[in-house]
């Protein structure tokens, strides 16, 4: 420790009173806040419901992936107007992707040949066939309201404000009658004891597999059952020559544990022969629409046919009639003259 400086009496006195130290208070006032008025302590603001808009309360606890699944069969199957189905029998990954390089290849070459761009979204998957069922049931029987109704300040209703009055108080409830989407009770409610009316049901039954298509072309629809299905002479497979990966062993092993159940078109089921009659559709929906104007036109000639036949009957008989009249009646003149 260094030294201290030696200071003499008179300075230490001189520090002491010439230089006084002021001294200084800490000043702890603070603003005085008024005491809340006695019914806001009495009754206390309802509790609002405060949830992603874009996950509701539901039936079942939206963040579980059954959920997540329902939601994500549920859009598809209302956005997809047509769909094969497969059963399937514990394929590897290896094979789900050599089926899936031959069907994506087949689809593009379709692509390129038709001016068109459906092969991206057409893809098949494998379902969990007890959520798929019951998201088929919300997709056939549910309808959730579209009209928008007029805003009302209610605790499930995330724009509602804090600050509104005449909220009612509850707390947020998978049984609010507000709550339409597809996952809420009011769905389930509708939709549970429906399922003996689901006419895809007799075919929902063992692991399952659907391949989406995102429009109806029958074309498109036959090149895929040529890969995942082929059935000579309507839907053949390629040849080695055309498509040498296509005979390989892990895509021949796979199409050997897929088996086409059906398909639903536009709303309706059809069976095995039913999903081959829509496919081989010669020209795709531009053949079909000229059988169709040539059902109708036939129709229309054999309608006018039968009207002109009718007519030219009429007029046939009433020409004969009219010829047997004047037969009989050049006999009497003659006679009347001679006489």
């Amino acid at each position: 420790m260094p030294p201290r400086l030696p200071l003499c009496p008179r300075c230490l006195h001189y520090i002491h009173h010439a230089l006084p130290l002021k001294p200084r208070y800490l000043t702890t006032a603070s603003a005085i806040t008024p005491a809340a008025p006695p019914p806001q302590i009495t009754s206390s603001p309802p509790p609002l419901a405060r949830y992603p808009p874009t996950q509701p309360p539901s039936h079942k606890p939206p963040e579980f992936r059954k959920s997540q699944l329902h939601r994500q069969y549920t859009s598809l199957l209302r956005s997809t107007p047509l769909m094969l189905l497969f059963q399937h029998n514990n394929l590897k990954s290896t094979e789900w992707m050599a089926i899936r390089r031959e069907l994506s290849q087949a689809l593009r070459k379709i692509d390129e040949s038709a001016s068109t761009d459906l092969a991206p979204g057409i893809k098949i998957q494998v379902i969990q066939t007890g959520i798929f069922e019951s998201a088929l049931l919300v997709a056939e029987f549910y309808d959730p309201p579209s009209h928008t109704e007029a805003f009302t300040a209610h605790p499930t209703n995330p724009s509602t404000q804090s600050s509104a009055s005449h909220i009612a108080n509850t707390t947020p409830s998978p049984k609010d009658p507000n709550l339409t989407h597809s996952l809420s009770r009011h769905a389930h409610n509708i939709t549970h004891s429906k399922k003996s009316l689901l006419p895809l049901s007799p075919l929902l039954s063992g692991p399952l597999a659907i391949l989406s298509f995102p429009t109806v072309s029958p074309v498109h629809m036959k090149t895929a059952l040529s890969i995942l299905s082929p059935k000579a002479p309507t839907f053949p497979a390629p040849t080695r020559r055309a498509n040498p990966g296509y005979h390989d062993m892990a895509v021949q092993a796979g199409l050997q544990k897929l088996l086409l159940l059906g398909a639903r078109v536009e709303g309706r089921v059809f069976d095995n022969e039913g999903a081959r009659w829509v496919g081989g559709i010669e020209g795709g929906m531009e053949g079909l629409r000229a059988q169709l104007v040539g059902m109708l036109g036939g129709v229309g000639a054999g309608v006018t046919e039968g009207l002109e036949g009718v007519g030219r009957g009429l007029w046939v008989t009433v020409e004969g009639r009219r010829g047997m009249l004047e037969e009989e009646s050049k006999p009497r003149v003659e006679t009347r003259e001679g006489e």
